[in-house]
C-alpha cells in the first residue's frame, strides 16, 4: 500500500539545509521515494503550526519508508538535517483507491 513521509520543518541553519537538501534526492531512488510536497507556500487552515515548511515524499509502502531512514544512503544527510532544522517525521499508509 503506498504509503507517505511527512515531515514537518523549521531550518535553523539555512546554508547547511541547502547542502542537505542537495543530497536527499539521490537517497530515495533506492526505495521508490518521489516527492509530493516539498516546501512551497501554504495556508493554515485551522488550528496552529510550529513548523513553516512541510514535504511530503511518496513511497511504495511504509517499509520503503522506514527502510530509507535507516539506509547507509540517508545517515548522512540525517544527520545535517538534525544539525540544521528542528523536524517532526512521520510514515503513514496512505488509502487504496
Amino acid at each position: 500500500m503506498t504509503a507517505y513521509m511527512i515531515a514537518q520543518v523549521d531550518v535553523t541553519d539555512p546554508e547547511k539545509f541547502e547542502a542537505y537538501r542537495a543530497l536527499v534526492p539521490a537517497t530515495l531512488e533506492k526505495y521508490g521515494g518521489e516527492y509530493i510536497v516539498r516546501g512551497g507556500d501554504m495556508a493554515v487552515l485551522e488550528g496552529e503550526m510550529p513548523f513553516p515548511r512541510v514535504v511530503v515524499i511518496q513511497f511504495p509502502d511504509l517499509d520503503s519508508i522506514k527502510r530509507w531512514h535507516a539506509s547507509e544512503e540517508y545517515a548522512m544527510p540525517l544527520k545535517m538535517r538534525q544539525a540544521s532544522a528542528d523536524s517532526v517525521l512521520i510514515g503513514v499508509e496512505g488509502v487504496d483507491a
